[in-house]
């Protein structure tokens, strides 16, 4: 006889804001790492993907207070029972949905991380190609320290997180999980019904509207550096 397969469910868990985010952060990592190792004339499409990522940032932040319901900052603080759970191999279909505890605790890292590595380069300044736009605001000593970190522990740290994501990726596709598949399609076959994220036409005005906002408050910080000091 045919071993009868358990039921599945398709459920929308990643909305297409969220996921549109992720593959533009991808892309504009790399594109800085490149940049970064090229400098010389590249270091101004640095100063550019900067913005851009400030930009994905800022709406990330506040997609996860509107967002669909696994792109959720809730979902980014997993409880310690749920991690409690995870780490015993007693997880919850719902535990599992999203981003797992522990690649909810990853992702958040890499939020921070990234943020950290912004924050850094909008203060830094080479003395030789590229001044971020904020240095003009802070005290030679900051921009030091902020320089220090943004082309030294700063960016090892992202290239460790980002060295991680994939490896767990990896790790996880060869365990059947279909990780990539779903953050395309936005939809994971689970064996019991969760909560489905919003995915609507009104949620991605929304994210239209927000992701026009975040573009206008990086432009604003990326102007500040412009303005002449008289």
């Amino acid at each position: 006889m045919t071993p009868t397969r358990p039921a599945t469910h398709t459920i929308r868990i990643w909305d297409l804001p969220t996921r549109l985010f992720h593959w533009l952060l991808a892309l504009c990592i790399v594109a800085l790492v490149v940049t970064a190792k090229l400098g010389g004339n590249a270091m101004n499409w640095h100063l550019i993907l900067g913005q851009v990522v400030l930009a994905l940032l800022i709406f990330r932040l506040l997609w996860a207070l509107v967002g669909g319901y696994w792109s959720r900052l809730m979902q980014l603080l997993p409880s310690p029972s749920a991690l409690s759970r995870y780490l015993r191999g007693a997880a919850h279909v719902s535990d599992r949905a999203g981003h797992n505890p522990l690649g909810a605790l990853s992702a958040l890292t890499m939020l921070v991380a990234l943020i950290a590595q912004v924050a850094s380069g909008l203060l830094a300044d080479d003395e030789i190609a590229f001044s971020g736009p904020l240095t003009r605001f802070v005290s030679g000593e900051t921009i030091s320290t902020a320089t220090h970190y943004h082309a030294h522990w700063g960016q090892y740290l992202i290239y460790a997180l980002v060295g991680l994501h994939l490896v767990a990726i990896a790790w996880y596709s060869l365990r059947g999980h279909r990780l990539v598949p779903a953050m395309i399609s936005g939809d994971k076959q689970l064996e019991s019904p969760v909560t489905s994220a919003r995915d609507s036409l009104g949620t991605r005005l929304l994210a239209a509207v927000l992701a026009l906002v975040s573009s206008g408050l990086a432009w604003w910080v990326h102007q500040l550096g412009q303005v002449a000091s008289f």
